[in-house]
């Protein structure tokens, strides 16, 4: 199982991980937070911190 965090204090709520993997991420007070690291598939989920605009997202297998 990954671990899968997302930096509160850099996310500025873009969604775009949301969108990406939404069986992972959800949206809580405007800040992306990780709600089931096992939701998706770990590509998807890279792809996910790939896309962030401000690497929030850390991925560690």
């Amino acid at each position: 199982m990954a671990k899968v965090t997302v930096d509160q204090s850099t996310c500025i709520g873009c969604e775009v991980c949301v969108d990406t993997a939404p069986d992972v991420f959800e949206m809580v007070d405007g800040k992306a937070q990780v709600k089931n690291p096992d939701g998706a598939s770990i590509d998807v989920i890279k792809e996910a911190a790939e896309a962030c605009p401000t690497e929030s997202i850390k991925v560690e297998e």
